[in-house]
């Protein structure tokens, strides 16, 4: 039987179960678990960290390790039992009819191989194909997954690409054999929105083009919406909530898959007027996993007796059909669904005070070997920041935005003192200090600008309780006489960041992230810091985590009256929390105003693709779609004329080839929005709205 003749459901799985042992004994990771997946249909997992859905995919690749195992049900590949498969069979069966995309590409490429050997080795292995054609399909293949120039990339090793150009490798090497099933694990998470978007187009067009049937796992509800058909919800092992797309975001029928979605900032969303509402408590481990309902102690609409007690089954709730609507939720009818969601409370909107932050025409420029390995060869000048200039006021929050590459980690670093300044100047409270770094500056500048950090896991010394980290900050920024006092300030802070004072005697391997993200910012506060520099603090939390954070990030700057310059490339945080937006594209700010103005016509060009970029779990919305060509240029050899000249959609509109040519200046439009492009006010004038919400 070949991969086309098959007609039958690609993938069922049923009740299946699966645990690992551990010498603390049986650790049940899935639990009755059942879905299907039909040919050339995308099925989504969705659930927060520790939910099972990696261990669902690791099940179906029968990859669970050797203290993994399935305890009870059954996973049919094309109609037969995967247990019944023999070692040669299923490693046949790998690669070849079941392909796998991780997270991080990296993991998934030899470094010390070019790619064009690495994807021949595929139809090699699998088809005994001839080096000729598997050197042929491999060029086919990189020009399927739109990568310029593909006998070159064929001819480059993984270090030389970027990591979107990776990743599309990784797909491009998953896809050599045609796969019936691809299952993709996060594909997109350390990836730009911009390059996010390319790909995701990408997988839904070949998918389309191969009939590969899909099983996609995020924790992102909009990439959800745009790539699949049907979706399961998971949560502590279990599928709490399945059916199509339009069944569980429009008419959702469990407490949890509500949560997600009340966690998570939609358009419309105002940090003030409809604060997000962070889903209360912890998720369980699978060892204090509680009677019945696993939900039940997060539920707002928990009975005590029934939703504890028992085995709570899944339920239909649309009446049968393959695509049935179906819940693990015993009050289903007694639950007002379409009652109108209570927001989290209502905030008093903060007015902004007085500059506290002034950097005017700032450049952070490099000087690197043209063989940066060795030494030697001609310098090279990486233009980092070009003439950055921007206020920011106590109280206000100001985000930062931009694909990796675009200078808002250098922009941080400078002020933060790790690096100076090349020209231009940074003002503290009307003190300059671009020049000085970080060693060099007094205790009162340090503990006026503190920064919180993308990944919580790595700012935590592993050896020191949480109590002993926060007081040895304390020491530094000099708050408090004695050990007493400083033990008092760090109970406070650990009040004020909302973790029990208890977790004072942890370690940080006894927390979960968004607990240890608490922890950085507790750190961060202990000087009383005036700005404190938030570089994508809650990418690496899930949602539910990340609306709690956010929130506790705004109480605080309420109540301490603090300047947050919020580094992030999510613009739908962007646009719930932020007051003013700076955009900014290789080096240089190309668009700044408050955030009405900066997500209303008329944008930046870029700008534009940002905002059709975004994924957004809401049916009502209908975005344009603009998918940028091509990577972000080098800072080391930036394009002539406007940097983004050379992947703008709007070029063809400015006369002259002007854009070719000369950098923009930087324009005022109306209120206080500045945009850096060559764009004549009648073009301008002419932009629609990106995302808009869909006529009833």
């Amino acid at each position: 039987m070949t991969k086309l003749d098959y007609d039958g459901p690609i993938l069922e799985i049923e009740n299946l179960s699966i645990s690992f042992f551990t010498r603390a004994g049986e650790i049940p990771a899935v639990m009755d678990f059942t879905t299907t997946v039909m040919p050339g249909e995308a099925v989504g997992l969705v659930g927060e960290s520790g939910c099972g859905k990696s261990t669902v995919a690791l099940g179906v690749m029968q990859d669970l390790g050797v203290n993994g195992s399935i305890v009870g049900g059954t996973i049919k590949f094309k109609g037969r039992d995967l247990a019944t498969y023999s070692a040669d069979e299923l490693r046949a069966l790998r690669g070849s009819e079941i392909a796998m995309i991780y997270q991080e590409p990296m993991a998934s490429l030899n470094p010390a191989m070019k790619i064009g050997l690495q994807l021949m080795e595929v139809p090699m292995i699998h088809e005994g194909a001839s080096k000729e054609a598997a050197y042929q399909l491999a060029l086919d293949v990189v020009t399927d997954v739109k990568m310029p120039d593909p006998k070159r990339i064929l001819d480059s090793y993984p270090h030389q690409l970027s990591g979107g150009q990776q990743q599309r490798i990784v797909i491009a090497m998953a896809l050599m054999s045609k796969p019936s099933l691809l299952i993709l694990d996060e594909p997109t998470t350390a990836l730009d929105v911009t390059v996010e978007a390319g790909i995701v187009d990408m997988v839904k067009g070949l998918g389309e083009k191969y009939g590969t049937s899909m099983l996609f796992i995020s924790h992102n509800l909009g990439l959800i919406l745009d790539t699949c058909d049907r979706l399961c919800v998971m949560y502590s092992g279990e599928a709490v909530e399945t059916g199509s797309i339009a069944d569980v975001f429009d008419k959702m029928q469990h407490p949890y898959t509500q949560a997600l979605f009340r966690s998570i900032p939609l358009p419309g969303a105002d940090k003030n007027d409809s604060p997000l509402v962070a889903i209360p408590g912890n998720f369980p481990l699978p060892h204090e996993r509680p009677q019945g309902c696993n939900f039940g102690p997060r539920c707002d609409y928990f009975a005590e007796g029934r939703c504890n007690s028992g085995v709570i089954p899944m339920e239909d709730v649309t009446g049968g059909g393959r695509d049935r609507h179906e819940s693990r939720c015993l009050r289903i009818a007694e639950i007002d669904w379409n009652a109108k969601v209570a927001g989290g409370d209502n905030t008093k909107k903060t007015k902004p005070g007085k500059v506290v932050l002034k950097v005017d025409n700032l450049k952070k420029y490099y000087e690197v070997a043209a063989n940066a390995l060795f030494g030697g060869g001609d310098v090279r000048v990486v233009k980092a920041n070009e003439t950055i200039s921007f206020e920011a006021r106590e109280s206000e929050t100001l985000a930062i935005v931009g694909e990796s590459g675009c200078g808002k980690s250098t922009l941080a670093k400078v002020l933060m003192g790790l690096e100076v300044a090349t020209d231009g100047t940074v003002e503290l409270n009307t003190h300059e200090i671009q020049d000085i770094p970080i060693n060099e500056r007094g205790t009162k500048t340090v503990s006026s600008i503190q920064m919180v950090f993308q990944n919580p896991f790595d700012t935590l010394n592993p050896s020191m309780t949480v109590g002993t980290q926060i007081i040895r900050a304390l020491e530094i920024f000099k708050v408090g006489e004695t050990a007493a006092e400083r033990r008092h300030r760090m109970l406070e802070l650990l009040d004020l960041v909302k973790l029990p004072r208890a977790f004072a005697d942890r370690m940080p391997r006894q927390l979960s992230g968004g607990q240890k993200q608490r922890v950085g910012i507790a750190r961060a506060f202990a000087g009383n810091a005036q700005i404190v520099v938030a570089d994508e603090p809650v990418s690496a939390l899930d949602v539910s985590v990340q609306a709690a954070v956010t929130d506790l990030l705004m109480e605080i700057q309420r109540n301490e009256k603090t300047t947050l310059l919020f580094i992030s490339h999510d613009l739908s945080i962007v646009r719930y929390l932020s007051d003013r937006v700076m955009v900014m594209y290789l080096g240089h700010v190309v668009e700044m105003g408050t955030t009405e103005e900066v997500f209303s016509p008329p944008y930046h060009p870029y700008t534009e693709a940002l905002l059709s970029a975004v994924p957004i779990a809401d049916t009502s919305i209908v975005k344009k779609r603009i998918v940028l060509e091509g990577d972000i240029p080098s800072a080391m050899n930036p394009p002539s004329g406007c940097p983004f000249q050379t992947r703008c959609l709007h070029k063809s509109n400015v006369p002259n080839n002007l854009c070719d040519t000369e950098v923009p200046p930087m324009r005022d439009l109306a209120g206080t929005q500045q945009i850096k492009c060559h764009l004549a006010q009648e073009w301008l004038d002419q932009m629609e709205p990106v995302i808009k919400i869909a006529a009833e």
